[in-house]
């Protein structure tokens, strides 16, 4: 939400009324970062700063130590590669003596003809590790003595920009331009105050105006840490203000269908056709599933269980729930190899009950699809499972009384919309299941206005998985372990990382692994499945289908399993430099094995030299295959600070606040909010008149999302 300014002010002229923005200019603005106004400009948060009186020594670097600013002397400049494999490749050499590859992709024959080998640079960017060596992809590099001569500021904002934006002089150091200008023309009346001034006395929070103008022009660290707070409690504020209130709006005026019975269904499955016993946890959500259902109000619960908890079984019974109250259900998930991978364990689950379950995707063509579309909408079709393709037009459904949402962050806020607005009198039901671990509290929060249950109790007799952890001298092995399993007849992944934002660096750290893998795991002996995040939708499912039904032993894959296939018979799992990798990230993927009655094992392989926060993070996957346990130390691992540009998916795009790290900022957010609304629900008294107006203003930006997000 960009907060509200005087009417006809400064910040509501467009962007091409500042000098130096023409038209073409004020276009690729629009277009690149969706700035049209002046207040579109001065609402573009830094995504971080750069402390130009801090250096490191290249000799000090390690591979996970995250973004650096380094000095030295550019001493190798040349290209290589052709085609896509072109690239740049420069040698940076400090007064330590020690060197460091610095490598670019784009933009190949203007940096080369920009960059002088002898010049003395300043460069800024993350530090990684490739084939044994460390360097910077995509640094940013600028010649020291303009950086000594132009930026006499501690703290330097950095703001998000494209290549394009480069190319016209907008980069970061053409917006600071454009910026400070509009920052000079403000008075505070431009920027008022929406917060009521006794909670920001009692909170002790500068004014918005003066927040606005040190996020941008912070004069000191403690000037830019109270810009940060206050805009990001007023951020988190004002989205919990209106959560709570649509959650208000929504119980008293979103009716739903009142589920009267546990009947036939129900009941059956649970005598003759439950293939185990459910746990605690299992049984006390589905009580507050069952409650909700029978309000006549519409539920919006989203479940939260661990890998293995069963999350897909509440799922099941849920949706027999609505079976015998005379409605359909459905469940979506978000890609195919998933969603027909629940498809065949329910229809498994109901086999012998005399009910219909289909699944439904893009790939379903021809005869079979219109098949599906006429029973559907004759109510035929008891359970429909599948992708996206549930919510398009011509999927109609007779009588839809529950939708669960499974891996709910994978969807766009677009998508389940179309889903909520899939029934007439009422809309269905929501579930929305989601494995990714989140702390109980922030759960209930980021999730505001969705009622929240968690299965925090696994099945018993699951033989747990063993995590140990190599480093790279002990990579020979690691490898014969693979052996060992793959012998007993078992499977293995061998997961890389991602490079970030570098998919063809990301490719070729790929292809040279595949190439060492077929060396130790030669042809006939040994098939290899490879899948990775460029690869077509269709040669992914192909290659994950392979693996699945055993015609290859190994995955090598990037992240895109975290969230895939079900193999019970994968006993091993090894993860490539698990210093890139985040704790919950980790600890989804390691929930890839482990899934039947054989032992598994997870091998962390790591460089040698690690961080102390890479360390940490090892020493708590090797500690525990709790999900809630892990995401407790990831929060305080990663802790409260700036963001880095990231996006949360599944909620509203925050500008600065980020709700994996501001779980303690949104606790006294949402307290506050509650004891405000609690006062004045119409937000009507005189503090409250212009927060309210303000909400009233922005109620768009939440609508549409907050109804089933």
């Amino acid at each position: 939400m960009t907060p509200s300014v005087s009417k006809a002010g400064v910040l509501d002229r467009g962007i091409a009324s500042l000098r130096g923005i023409g038209p073409a200019k004020a276009e690729l603005l629009a277009k690149e970062l969706q700035i049209f106004s002046l207040g579109d400009l001065v609402y573009s948060y830094p995504f971080r700063y750069v402390d130009r009186t801090q250096f490191y020594r290249i000799i000090d670097l390690l591979p996970d130590q995250g973004n650096v600013q380094i000095r030295g002397k550019l001493v190798t400049l040349m290209t290589k590669g052709e085609n896509r494999k072109k690239r740049l490749v420069g040698r940076l050499r400090d007064e330590s003596g020690a060197a460091l590859e610095l490598v670019w992709f784009r933009g190949v024959n203007y940096l080369d003809r920009t960059f002088k080998i002898g010049e003395e640079y300043v460069v800024y960017g993350t530090v990684q590790e490739f084939n044994g060596k460390l360097n910077i992809t995509h640094p940013e590099m600028e010649l020291a003595a303009r950086a000594v001569a132009e930026e006499a500021a501690t703290f330097e904002p950095v703001y998000a920009s494209t290549e394009k934006l480069n190319k016209r002089g907008l980069d970061t150091r053409g917006r600071r331009k454009l910026i400070r200008s509009v920052i000079d023309q403000l008075q505070p009346a431009d920027l008022p105050d929406m917060l009521p001034e006794y909670l920001r006395e009692e909170l002790r929070l500068i004014s918005h105006y003066d927040a606005v103008r040190s996020i941008h022009l912070p004069a000191s660290q403690a000037e830019l840490d109270a810009a940060v707070r206050r805009l990001k409690f007023e951020e988190l504020f004002l989205l919990q203000l209106r959560l709570l209130q649509l959650k208000v709006s929504r119980e008293a005026q979103v009716a739903g269908y009142a589920f009267g019975q546990i009947g036939t269904h129900f009941n059956r499955f649970y005598q003759e056709f439950l293939p185990f016993s459910l746990t605690g946890a299992q049984k006390r959500v589905l009580r507050e599933i069952r409650q909700d259902l029978g309000r006549g109000i519409q539920m919006n619960r989203l479940l939260q269980g661990d890998v293995g908890s069963g999350k897909t079984m509440v799922g099941l019974m849920s949706m027999l729930m609505a079976l015998d109250n005379g409605f359909q259900a459905c469940m979506m998930a978000p890609t195919e190899i998933l969603a027909y991978q629940h498809y065949e364990s329910i229809r498994e689950y109901l086999n012998g009950m005399d009910l219909r379950v289909a699944f439904l995707s893009g790939n379903v063509k021809g005869k079979a699809r219109r098949q599906i579309l006429e029973d559907l909408a004759a109510g035929e079709i008891d359970i429909l499972l599948g992708t996206h393709a549930l919510i398009e037009p011509p999927v109609v459904f007779k009588n839809l009384g529950l939708a669960i949402i499974d891996e709910q962050h994978r969807f766009g806020v677009k998508q389940r919309a179309k889903l909520w607005k899939k029934n007439s009198p009422y809309p269905p039901h929501v579930l929305v299941m989601t494995a990714t671990p989140i702390p109980r509290t922030l759960a209930m929060t980021a999730y505001g206005d969705l009622d929240v249950s968690v299965i925090d109790e696994l099945p018993p007799g699951r033989t747990p998985i063993k995590t140990v952890h190599f480093t790279e001298h002990r990579r020979e092995r690691v490898f014969g372990r693979i052996r060992e399993e793959i012998a007993k007849g078992r499977q293995a992944y061998v997961v890389y990382p991602l490079i970030e934002e570098n998919e063809t660096l990301d490719l070729l750290a790929l292809e040279a692994a595949y190439d060492e893998m077929l060396v130790r795991f030669p042809r006939p002996d040994y098939q290899i499945s490879v899948v990775h995040g460029k690869m077509k939708p269709a040669d992914k499912d192909f290659e994950m289908a392979r693996f699945k039904n055993g015609e290859t032993q190994i995955m090598m894959a990037t992240t895109v399993i975290e969230v895939g296939v079900n193999v019970p018979n994968a006993t091993i799992m090894v993860i490539v430099h698990t210093e890139r990798f985040g704790l919950s990230q980790l600890h989804q993927l390691r929930g890839r094995v482990g899934r039947g009655a054989e032992e598994s094992f997870c091998i962390l392989l790591s460089s040698v030299k690690l961080s102390k926060e890479g360390r940490q993070r090892i020493n708590t996957m090797v500690a525990t295959t709790d999900g809630f346990k892990i995401a407790e130390a990831d929060l305080k691992l990663r802790g409260p600070g700036m963001i880095d540009g990231t996006q949360q998916s599944g909620v509203l795009q925050m500008r600065i606040a980020d709700l994996a790290q501001d779980g303690r900022i949104l606790s006294v957010a949402r307290d506050k909010a509650k004891d405000i609304l609690a006062d004045d629900p119409k937000l009507e008294k005189p503090p409250h008149r212009r927060l309210g107006a303000h909400l009233e203003r922005n109620l768009k930006a939440i609508r549409g999302w907050s109804l089933i997000s």
